[in-house]
Parts: C-alpha cells; sequence; structure tokens
C-alpha cells in the first residue's frame, strides 16, 4: 500500500464506524462500474411478483432459523 493510502487508511479507521461502514460501501461500489439502468425497475417487479406470491398464498415461506440452519450446512460446511 502506497504512503497516501496509508494515510488515508488510518484517518479513515478514526471515523466512527457508521461513518467507517458508509466510507467502506462506497469504495467497494466504485469498483462495480457503471450502474444497470434498468435493474432498479426489474427489482421492483420482481419485489411486486413475491410480494403477490406470498399474499395469495402459492409460495411457502420458511422461518429464519431453518434457512440459517441450511446454509450453514450445505454452503458453509458447518
Amino acid at each position: 500500500m502506497s504512503k497516501v493510502a496509508q494515510s488515508v487508511f488510518a484517518d479513515a479507521l478514526r471515523l466512527e464506524p457508521e461513518t467507517r461502514a458508509e466510507l467502506a460501501a462506497e469504495l467497494l461500489a466504485s469498483l462495480d462500474g457503471p450502474a444497470d439502468p434498468d435493474a432498479e425497475a426489474a427489482w421492483d417487479v420482481e419485489i411486486e411478483r413475491r410480494v403477490a406470491a406470498i399474499e395469495a398464498g402459492t409460495i411457502r415461506l420458511e422461518p429464519w432459523a431453518d434457512v440459517r440452519r441450511r446454509i450453514e450446512k450445505e454452503i458453509l460446511g458447518r
């Protein structure tokens, strides 16, 4: 890491945790490139579809504890 980067990092560590988290998120987002202009609209449609399925009772919901256990077992191998 360059001296400039080390200095910026040291300054960042003196920030409040919430501000550091916001800064980290912005830095990570800056690596993603330009946002897809259609993504937000597509997510809105998907969210509406999922809410409608829940309200219609056509989708099976799982308790978070069960989902977390499955993730830990199948993905994390715990």
